[in-house]
């Protein structure tokens, strides 16, 4: 079992795409959009997983996150019985100093937002903060993919 620290900031510029160093193609649905027990099946490039997140913390920074790699062939079948709202979208990674961003622009009903991702060991820890990274979004429960799944960016 693990504790997430993680920090989100919507993205202004596609500055980050000279820096990747890859990309892959992300779907996602949700056994369960419970903020305090969210169940997601996502298949990752050419792998699958089942991840159980808790609800976040006061400053919306951490949370409980146990994730385990199954096979794509059962995370196929569990996405066909996941609640409605499929999350699909492109992760590029950018490493800067000792930190990976993730970058997720989102397609279908979410198309047009992006969205840059660093995990922390610290709430406290510091990072760098490249020129594409816009508003911080950390927190705002409408940027987690569990809610965007149900009330899709095109519908704000």
């Amino acid at each position: 079992m693990a504790l997430e620290i993680e920090r989100k900031f919507l993205v202004k510029s596609e500055d980050y795409k000279k820096l990747a160093r890859g990309h892959y193609r992300i779907v996602q649905g949700y056994l369960s959009s419970n903020p305090e027990r969210t169940v997601r099946v996502r298949v990752k490039g050419e792998k699958g997983y089942l991840t159980i997140k808790g609800i976040a913390n006061n400053s919306g920074l951490s949370r409980f996150e146990w994730e385990k790699e199954i096979a794509v062939a059962d995370a196929d079948e569990l996405l066909k019985i996941c609640e409605p709202g499929v999350i699909d979208k492109i992760r590029y990674e950018v490493n800067l100093g000792s930190h990976t961003y993730e970058v997720d622009e989102f397609s279908g009903d979410n198309r047009g937002l992006v969205i840059a991702e660093i995990e922390l060991s610290d709430e406290n820890e510091a990072f760098e903060k490249p020129n594409w990274l816009g508003e911080e979004v950390s927190g705002d429960e409408r940027y987690y993919n569990s809610m965007l799944s149900l009330k899709p960016f095109c519908r704000w």
